[in-house]
């Protein structure tokens, strides 16, 4: 990048003057920093769809290639910890992609003051989650900043992977036609990190359901190569992972509310809190578009895996000029679903 790019900063005008939550939210300003900052000034020019990894042929082997940070507050909450996130989360992001994952590396940014209890507790966590994956984590790097200039800690994970789908797994692959499944109840671990944070207590507790999903993906490509798309449901929600499938493909999605799966305890938290369960962050969740004369093997390929017991179709790819996805709800009418406009959980992977 030349000096006089950094300087003159050619890009189209962004809606805000300066960083906000909500650019960190998964939704339609993360997207636009993303549109108008990120791509124009790092990215190559033909890189036109935007993964959840990116993959690149070396030396005939097709690789996959990811990074993340993960700033949840609090760092330990029902159900897994902000360790367990880095490592599970680089991993799906690896697994939608088509890939096997093989390595990770993991950073550290810690704030001064940090109990040292607390950090052996964090490391010790994502070994355990490598170990459970198979994933072995093989370099990294540490960093300490002031008191008060951060908050405890703060991970970012890279993965590669290697690819062995003969498909091709793009956003920009949906098909008018193709049918729309999901692995399981989504929004329960954006609401319990929500729940921890405020320290609100259901009478049924509400756990994150962060898991590493490559086992279940590597079931569903066994079973089909004619998945056109998958994504994992993180920031934003099942609202977000869709929009950006319908506006990359160019097509339209129609959902059926009746069908997307919710636990009662995570619906009634979200009732509680004003919050859209599709907007809610998920960590252990994925969404996938499959072509219809496949779907049934695969629906039935995910629920013989123990992290798509409740797997199910929950809406079809359709025409639509527009881009929408819409979902008719249980009165029989239709919304449009969009992506979140700012950050109504912050802080939760």
């Amino acid at each position: 990048m030349r000096a006089e790019s950094l300087s003159a900063c050619p890009i189209p005008p962004l809606s805000y003057r300066t960083v906000l939550l909500g650019h960190g939210s998964g939704g339609r300003l993360m997207h636009e920093l993303i549109e108008k900052v990120f791509r124009p000034l790092l990215l190559p020019p033909d890189m036109r769809v935007l993964n959840d990894a990116a993959v690149m042929t070396v030396d005939g082997l097709q690789l996959a290639f990811t990074t993340d940070a993960f700033v949840v507050d609090p760092i330990v909450f029902p159900g897994g910890d902000i360790g367990r996130l880095a490592v599970n989360g680089t991993i799906n992001d690896l697994a939608v992609s088509g890939a096997r994952p093989l390595f990770l590396s993991a950073a550290f940014i810690l704030e001064e003051g940090l109990p040292i209890e607390t950090l052996c507790q964090i490391v010790d966590s994502m070994r355990q989650a490598a170990a459970e994956a198979g994933v072995p984590i093989v370099t990294g790097d540490t960093k300490v900043v002031n008191r008060g200039k951060a908050d405890k800690i703060f991970i970012t994970t890279t993965g590669i992977g290697i690819v062995e789908y003969e498909g091709t797994l793009s956003a920009d692959q949906a098909r008018p036609g193709d049918v729309v499944l999901l692995n399981g109840p989504i929004a329960a671990h954006g609401i319990a990190v929500m729940l921890a944070r405020e320290q609100i207590e259901f009478e049924q507790p509400i756990r994150s359901d962060t898991a590493p999903l490559h086992t279940l993906v590597a079931a569903m490509l066994r079973a089909s190569p004619r998945i056109r798309c998958m994504r994992d449901a993180t920031r934003g929600g099942l609202a977000s992972a869709l929009n950006e499938i319908a506006m990359s493909s160019r097509v339209g999605i129609q959902l059926d509310e009746a069908r997307i799966p919710i636990q009662d305890e995570v619906k009634g938290a979200c009732e509680l809190l004003g919050l859209d369960p599709l907007h809610v962050a998920n960590e252990g969740k994925l969404v996938a578009i499959v072509a219809r004369e496949d779907a049934e093997r695969v629906l039935e390929a995910m629920r013989a895996h123990p992290l798509g017991q409740e797997a199910t179709v929950i809406g079809e790819v359709v025409e639509d000029p527009r881009h929408l996805v819409l979902l008719r709800t249980r009165v029989g009418g239709f919304r449009v679903v969009s992506m979140p406009a700012g950050e109504p959980l912050p802080r939760i992977c």
